[in-house]
């Protein structure tokens, strides 16, 4: 199901993310999960939730990478 707001995103997410890649997972997972509802529109057995997580986080992963060193979530290049 879609989120309303980042207040209702996972704990995991809104503790790992900073507030900016929130945004970006927030407004990912809900465009797809709107778009990913028909299953024609699927590939595989995947239901609507998993494909807009998956979307979402490679959303994320487009402008942030995770520090190996710390965990925590940076913007891309920020700290090479």
């Amino acid at each position: 199901m879609p989120y309303p707001s980042i207040e209702e995103l996972p704990p995991g997410i809104r503790r790992i993310l900073p507030a900016h890649a929130q945004h970006i997972f927030l407004a990912a997972y809900n465009n797809s999960f709107e778009e990913y509802q028909d299953p024609a529109k699927r590939r595989g057995s995947a239901g609507a939730e998993e494909v807009a997580r998956k979307v979402a986080w490679a959303a994320v992963k487009k402008e942030f990478e995770k520090d190996p060193e710390t965990g925590r979530w940076e913007p891309l290049f920020t700290h090479h």
